[in-house]
């Protein structure tokens, strides 16, 4: 099984990377938490791997942190949850936002998963509460207003139909220009600039 890779990105397109390792390349998944930290291409690249075969395929599912791999293993297990799925989940949640999602039992948050609804996101809840990993604290992560005001501005966004990487474009412009970000600021130059797109 392939476990880690390191090499040069050769191609690079949203939820898929190809990297070349001595001369072979490899076609790997990846959430978008990892393709937006992995640079441009001909750029160096360490990737964690997990390698998912079954009879008419084998896949490599590549993560930038050992919490996103962590969590992308545990959704797999869960009962309905595919490679397909996990990967969307981690791409519409960042991981200690999802770990603490799931020990609020918050429904509504992973709902707000494009391809997840109410009864997945019960699953999600149940079978992995007691099964989160170890290296995060009761509660997640306590986060900074600046997160917690673009967690709100994403789930804005998300629920009004834009694509997560236009948002994620988009927000990191705007809180890089408001000295002093509202959400309703924010919020309407954000709709603007989208609207422009």
């Amino acid at each position: 099984m392939i476990a880690h890779l390191r090499g040069r990105v050769i191609e690079k397109h949203p939820n898929r990377l190809i990297v070349d390792v001595a001369g072979v390349g490899y076609d790997v998944l990846v959430p978008l938490s990892t393709f937006y930290t992995c640079g441009e291409a001909g750029e160096e690249i360490a990737l964690r791997i997990h390698t998912h075969v079954r009879e008419d395929q084998l896949a490599l599912y590549g993560f930038a942190t050992a919490l996103e791999q962590a969590m992308f293993e545990r959704l797999i297990a869960v009962s309905g949850i595919g490679p397909k799925l996990a990967l969307s989940v981690l791409s519409g949640i960042e991981p200690r936002d999802l770990v603490a999602a799931i020990q609020r039992n918050d429904l509504a948050r992973l709902t707000a998963i494009p391809g997840v609804g109410k009864k997945t996101a019960e699953r999600i809840c149940v079978e992995l509460r007691d099964r989160l990993p170890k290296a995060i604290p009761a509660g997640g992560a306590p986060a900074s207003p600046a997160d917690t005001l673009r967690d709100d501005l994403v789930s804005a966004l998300a629920n009004l139909g834009y694509h997560r990487q236009a948002i994620d474009k988009t927000i990191e412009k705007l809180m890089a220009t408001h000295p002093e970000p509202r959400f309703e600021d924010v919020l309407r130059a954000a709709l603007k600039d989208l609207s422009r797109a």
